[in-house]
């Protein structure tokens, strides 16, 4: 594995075929995503995340269940997640949870916090959407604890207090999995990452370059403020969007009709436009690479990128298809040239074996590490005052 990962991820949309009219069963969409992971891996890509929703149109509702299959069936493919809601679920059920699968899967998984930002679904977990922001940082903070410490004596707002608890399994090799923190715009979750040395995936695909390098840079400033190391020693992560066919025109003929009904995006700005202004590249291989290259421009050198591939009703022998272009022609060439403009002293990413190794030689294990410069004194206070630096 290179310096960098890369990678797919999707959200589990359900969308009707716009050029058939078919809409797969979630049984459908369920074992496709097994066989695009086993193609992932096949073709030596680096990760496959999945989302996590608790409504319809989506069917990804037990994410730990699906990649601990996933795992089953895989051989070095690193497992994660798109999304996994820090708000609406219980901390400690995802320290629980999330343990299992790194014992399941030999320590090849790591998992991208989110908020959530879809509002009747707080109220189905007991909670409210205008308390977002404070049960995100309440519930990390204890999700940290559940797996740094043996046993946690807790108390806190959103949730019943803990008294001498354990949260079994407890972590591979001791080490926790590494989390990313995901946004797409909000710059809290760049604060949290930032505050606790994590690292920060900005799904970007709906944004243009300008709002992700402001975004980014503000992560990397409080990394380096909270004491982590140089702001170039930050661990960040981007989205990207992708159709590839043999010609350009090729290419938008055969996708424009699933960009234009897209449940997300349909009836919106062109394709043209929306390939413009965000990172979507729909043309050929080479264009690909050229705008992935591209993004460390603005970026500069960062550790993971992940291509949303699956969306918007496309068919499975499709979406194959991409992911094996993806592996075979894309990725070689991105993984060698990345490394080739590669500044010296930028961290790799991360994986469990790496950090296992640094964690007996001694050095810092990102995940599990304090902050090393706390100027506030309430971690809430501290993350939730960013309103976009």
């Amino acid at each position: 594995m290179s310096s960098m990962q890369f990678g797919i991820f999707s959200v589990s949309d359900i969308t009707p075929d716009p050029t058939t009219g078919k809409t797969p069963t979630e049984h459908e969409r369920i074992r496709a995503w097994n066989a695009m992971a086993k193609k992932a891996d096949e073709v030596g890509l680096d990760v496959f995340a999945i989302g996590e929703h608790h409504n319809p149109p989506f069917f990804s509702s037990s994410p730990t269940t699906t990649l601990a299959y996933i795992a089953a069936q895989t051989k070095n493919i690193l497992l994660s997640t798109a999304t996994t809601l820090i708000t609406t679920n219980d901390p400690v059920k995802i320290a629980e949870d999330y343990a299992m699968l790194q014992h399941l899967s030999e320590g090849r998984m790591d998992l991208t916090l989110g908020r959530g930002n879809t509002g009747p679904v707080y109220p189905w977990f007991g909670y409210d959407i205008r308390d977002g922001i404070a049960l995100a940082i309440e519930h990390y903070d204890l999700l940290r604890r559940l797996w740094t410490e043996d046993v946690v004596n807790w108390t806190g707002k959103h949730r019943t207090p803990l008294t001498g608890f354990t949260s079994t399994p407890r972590p591979l090799d001791g080490i926790p999995p590494f989390v990313w923190h995901g946004s797409i715009r909000s710059p809290q979750i760049a604060e949290q990452a930032a505050y606790y040395g994590d690292g920060f995936l900005h799904n970007n695909i709906f944004w243009n370059k300008e709002h992700t390098e402001q975004m980014v840079q503000l992560y990397r400033r409080r990394f380096a403020h909270y004491g982590h190391g140089e702001p170039e020693e930050a661990i960040v992560g981007l989205g990207g969007q992708v159709f590839m066919a043999e010609t350009e025109q090729k290419a938008k003929d055969f996708f424009r009709p699933y960009f234009d009904n897209a449940p997300v995006y349909g009836g919106g700005a062109s394709l043209e436009d929306f390939s413009e202004l965000t990172p979507l590249t729909v043309g050929t291989p080479q264009m690909v690479i050229d705008r992935t290259l591209s993004f460390r421009e603005w970026a500069g050198d960062y550790q993971r990128q992940m291509f949303l591939i699956d969306h918007a009703g496309l068919p499975l022998d499709v979406v194959l298809e991409q992911i094996e272009i993806l592996g075979t022609e894309v990725v070689p060439v991105l993984r060698k040239e990345f490394d080739r403009v590669r500044a010296p002293g930028v961290p790799d990413a991360p994986t469990h074996a790496a950090r296992v190794a640094a964690g007996q030689a001694g050095g810092s294990v990102d995940s599990s590490a304090q902050p090393a410069a706390r100027d506030d004194v309430d971690t809430g206070a501290a993350i939730a005052k960013q309103d976009g630096e």
